[in-house]
């Protein structure tokens, strides 16, 4: 009987995916990263805003520049979000149904998220 001579390389190849893992990886990182300048701008802007009334916070985001910043900074924090539990739910839900489940609902629940404080801000900024 004659054993095939074949390397560890050629074994594997085939077997497993190679689907996005490194992309997944990679905007986790940006969001991450893009997340550390845009949270300071939120927390500065959140102590300016503290007992403000409701005029001032209309006048601070009728203002393009805190308004585009809040909306990066809700699109990159839901962005941010949505990966990160993507990885808890692929980890540690084995059930393939429940995973599904899971992670069409975690996209859903991070779109309606998003598109909710978009909707808030834009609303601000337009006077309302």
């Amino acid at each position: 009987m004659q054993t095939p001579m074949r390397t560890p390389l050629k074994q594997a190849r085939g077997l497993g995916t190679t689907s996005g893992g490194a992309v997944h990886f990679w905007r986790q990182r940006i969001t991450g990263l893009a997340n550390v300048p845009l949270t300071v701008f939120f927390l500065f802007s959140m102590v300016f805003l503290a007992g403000a009334d409701h005029a001032a916070v209309v006048s601070y985001f009728s203002h393009p520049i805190p308004a585009l910043l809040m909306m990066l900074f809700v699109i990159a924090s839901a962005w941010h979000m949505m990966l990160g539990f993507q990885v808890i739910i692929e980890d540690y839900i084995h059930h393939e149904g429940m995973k599904v489940l899971a992670l069409v609902g975690n996209i859903l629940f991070t779109a309606f998220f998003g598109l909710t404080c978009i909707f808030a801000i834009v609303k601000l900024s337009l006077g309302g």
